[in-house]
């Protein structure tokens, strides 16, 4: 037993050094979990010749919930009234935004750097993504997300991730009579889900016995379990549950609050380390051109379809790059997608180390480039209004 409270003591270290990193350097806290994760692996492997322990199944466990709770929150904040109003322009950027990298980064990973056809699918998958994360967060910075033009970016990367966890599960997962049963129960559940949370949680809720989280674990780990039986993937009802409940959880910000504690506090620095640790920096100094073709397939692709759409909208030529530019970032989706393929094999260490380091740079260089150089001052609001607000 020793083991396991010494194991869980460097973890937690682990995460309260990237927790110090992120403020220092004001980068995203998932980033320098990741970072954290590889220099932490590289180093007690070099140094001590052993791991980090990221098989052990407790801590594979903890690290799944991590990445079942997170991708339930990012679905739980959609905003319904934002979406019914910016439902078109959120709509088709959102689904230009997850097909052009879709399809020119599976097609770069297969024609330029010769992997396997599965492989590029899956390379297509991981770098569709834009990270809810960082953009949420800076238009919190910025105060961008009281705009109409800050709910609609947000609006718009959530249909470019729903994008991206239908097609994870539709490509990598068999379809079999299991597929369709877990089909049929999910359509069930997601109808079902938001009659009844409002009623159960009026009638028994508001306890200091968290009743409504453990009713939503229970939900989630339901699903997750249907899911895996199926040959999918536990965080793919995750998104769907948190989207069909953002007009009842999502609005309840004392619980959304106290997730938020249980799952960056215990359970993302977890799953963020572990993937971090997967990552090798021999084998991607050994591969520089084809991290340079990943990281620039995913900027070219984005921008090449998510700009023109902006125009079409009329946006002016600082919010159209500013929006593509943000629309090309990518983190939390991204590495789930990268760490579902290395771990079912469809991809190996090399392909999984560079497209997480592919990741890592779109979740920073884009971030850097809109605010520096594209930030539509004129549509930040007033302190007079924030005040107000």
């Amino acid at each position: 037993m020793q083991d396991v409270w010494g194991l869980a003591a460097l973890w937690i270290g682990l995460a309260l050094i990237a927790t110090l990193l992120s403020i220092w350097l004001r980068i995203a806290t998932a980033l320098s979990e990741i970072i954290v994760g590889t220099v932490a692996q590289l180093l007690i492997g070099a140094l001590i010749g052993t791991t980090l322990g990221s098989d052990t199944p407790w801590i594979k466990f903890l690290s799944g919930t991590g990445a079942i709770v997170l991708t339930f929150l990012a679905g739980a904040e959609l905003d319904p009234d934002v979406f019914k109003v910016k439902w078109k322009e959120a709509t088709v950027i959102g689904l230009i935004a997850f097909f052009a990298p879709f399809l020119g980064c599976t097609a770069f990973a297969y024609y330029l750097i010769g992997w396997t056809v599965k492989s590029s699918w899956l390379a297509g998958v991981a770098l569709s993504t834009t990270s809810v994360a960082v953009v949420y967060a800076v238009m919190l910075e910025l105060g961008l997300n009281k705009t109409e033009f800050g709910k609609a970016i947000l609006a718009a990367c959530f249909v470019n991730d729903l994008g991206t966890v239908i097609a994870l599960g539709m490509i990598f997962s068999p379809f079999t009579i299991k597929t369709l049963i877990f089909v049929i129960v999910s359509v069930i559940v997601f109808f079902v889900l938001p009659y009844l949370t409002p009623r159960f949680f009026k009638k028994y809720g508001g306890r200091p016995s968290e009743l409504e989280a453990k009713y939503l674990l229970l939900f989630l780990f339901g699903m997750g379990y249907l899911a895996v039986w199926s040959g999918s993937e536990a965080v793919l009802p995750a998104y769907i549950v948190g989207m069909v409940l953002a007009g009842t959880v999502g609005k309840d910000h004392v619980l959304i609050r106290r997730l938020r504690t249980l799952t960056f506090g215990m359970l993302t620095p977890f799953y963020f380390i572990r993937a971090g640790s997967y990552v090798s920096i021999p084998m991607l100094v050994a591969a520089p051109l084809a991290l340079l073709i990943l990281f620039m397939g995913k900027m070219i692709t984005k921008y090449l379809g998510v700009y023109p759409v902006t125009k079409a909208f009329r946006y002016a030529n600082k919010e159209g790059m500013y929006t593509t530019l943000l629309m090309s970032t990518g983190l939390t989706f991204g590495s789930i997608s990268a760490l579902f393929g290395f771990s079912h094999g469809i991809i190996d260490q090399q392909q999984y180390s560079l497209l997480i380091a592919a990741v890592i740079g779109s979740a920073v260089i884009p971030t850097l480039i809109a605010n520096t150089f594209y930030l539509p001052k004129y549509l930040l609001p007033k302190k007079e209004e924030e005040k107000d607000a």
